[in-house]
């Protein structure tokens, strides 16, 4: 059988070496015209014969035929070598990181919305010179710089960043790397739109649920809609101090506890609540979910007393009704309502999210992936609460970057029931990526789950450039100031 196919071989050898010389021969032809001249030299380019693979060895077979094939990289060499950033216009300003390796492959990550850039900056240090590919270790090594909320902004991009660029290395989605998917799609819900009429109010819900395809909605049930309906609050002169429930300064309204403002609703502001989301659930039907939040700073009574006056409208959770520390608040309200409830779009680590899950504090738990800790351990605060019966919805107000991260750990989370996208009217957000598997980043109300390597998504360089936030229009410029490290960081003596 060898000698057979040696002479073979050697047949077909000899039957390539006569095409390839008649190829040159009508190539150098001053009579051939230049088409036919381009096609012949892009054939001769243009692979491996199967007689050429028929004589060689193993290693020479697969060198040939893998030659032109993109190797996703060495993953056991990578090394962290830069990170860099640019922040966006989205939600007041929201940063996204890249870190880059010595094999030209990169990771994406975001700062949480409305975070600085620095909480992330301060750990290119610590990181670089790292394997990104070890993604539990490097976490380890920077989680003691985050804190709660926005301050977790920075350890959270890091992260994300490592799964985009352990997935590209090893050419698998994230969540394969997150032990598989439980879905093939992730629901989204999105906020109820607001208008000055009923009637409008009623054409962009039919929007929104008809012809965007949303299937879940959350409103605001906000005291802030009281403030100039007499009869309705008492001490709203607190609201004075503030502008909103996000803005003022120490002592403002803003940043006072849900206990301390003394703001009572009465009994008539409670009916003008109830008149809000009865509109509403009129219009909507019973058929979609309907979650509540931005309630504004009053105490536990008040609470109970505006969760039972909404219990008929069977809303889908009343969410952040106090402050997320407060253990004991939230078991009072869970155990006295019948909504379900829900906390944790600013609580840092699964350690800070056991109390409440222990004592089943609330129905629902509700991280947000760029404060709880990023894939890995959003997943485990998923995982943790799946064994004592609770749920996990997921918050989300970033870029397309934290949106994908989000959409890969929602779908290897079993107990999973919807994710927030809080930019579902700005008409440029979606285009601030492509989608590299080619699929819809959103279609009817449903997230795709990528098949693709990492997050599965790359920036549009030109249209993430038209949306900087005008405080910092650079764009991954260079950031040498932060190579450094200037501290000794261990925790413990």
């Amino acid at each position: 059988m060898k000698n057979v196919l040696q002479q073979i071989i050697k047949k077909n050898k000899e039957r390539e070496q006569k095409a390839a010389a008649d190829r040159l021969a009508e190539i150098d032809n001053p009579s051939t015209q230049d088409n036919r001249r381009n096609f012949l030299k892009k054939t001769a380019l243009g692979g491996i014969a199967l007689t050429g693979l028929m004589g060689a060895t193993f290693e020479d077979t697969m060198a040939q035929t893998t030659s032109k094939v993109q190797k996703a990289s060495a993953p056991s060499d990578l090394k962290i070598t830069d990170m860099r950033y640019c922040f966006t216009a989205v939600m007041g300003g929201t940063a996204i990181i890249r870190i880059d390796t010595n094999q030209g492959i990169y990771g994406l990550g975001e700062v949480r919305d409305a975070a600085d850039p620095k909480y992330a900056l301060m750990l290119k240090s610590r990181i670089l010179g790292e394997n990104p590919c070890n993604v539990e270790k490097i976490f380890k090594i920077i989680k003691q710089f985050g804190g709660q909320a926005r301050q977790a902004g920075g350890v959270c991009a890091v992260e994300m960043a490592l799964w985009d660029l352990c997935g590209k290395a090893y050419n698998v989605p994230a969540w394969q790397l997150l032990g598989g998917r439980y879905r093939d799609t992730v629901r989204l819900y999105a906020d109820t739109p607001e208008s000055s009429s009923p009637e409008e109010q009623l054409k962009r819900i039919k929007f929104r649920t008809e012809d965007q395809g949303y299937s879940w909605l959350k409103m605001d049930v906000s005291i802030n809609k009281l403030r100039d309906i007499p009869g309705t609050l008492v001490n709203k002169e607190i609201l004075k101090q503030g502008g909103s429930q996000w803005q003022g300064n120490y002592m403002s309204y803003a940043n006072t506890k849900h206990p301390f403002t003394g703001i009572q609703v009465t009994e008539k502001g409670l009916e003008e609540l109830a008149k809000i989301v009865d509109n509403v659930r009129s219009m909507v039907g019973y058929e979609i979910p309907i979650s509540t939040d931005h309630y504004g700073h009053m105490d536990l009574n008040n609470c109970l007393r505006l969760g039972r006056s909404l219990e008929k409208y069977r809303l889908a959770w009343l969410e952040d009704m106090v402050p997320w520390q407060y253990t004991e608040q939230h078991k009072t309200l869970t155990d006295a309502l019948e909504t379900p409830t829900t906390t944790g779009e600013d609580i840092y680590l699964l350690e800070y999210f056991k109390p409440l899950i222990d004592v089943h504090a609330v129905d629902i738990i509700h991280p947000d992936l760029a404060s709880s800790g990023g894939l890995l351990e959003t997943k485990r605060i998923g995982d943790y609460a799946e064994e004592k019966g609770i749920a996990m919805a997921m918050h989300q107000a970033g870029t397309p970057v934290s949106f994908m991260a989000n959409v890969h750990c929602a779908a290897a989370t079993q107990n999973f029931l919807a994710l927030e996208h809080h930019s579902v009217d700005l008409p440029w957000w979606e285009s601030l990526v492509k989608m590299t598997d080619g699929k819809k980043m959103i279609e009817k109300g449903y997230a795709p789950v990528p098949l693709s390597p990492g997050l599965g998504i790359e920036l549009v360089d030109e249209v993430v450039k038209q949306h900087l936030d005008p405080r910092d229009t650079t764009y991954f410029a260079p950031t040498k100031e932060w190579d450094k490290k200037m501290s000794h960081d261990r925790t413990y003596s």
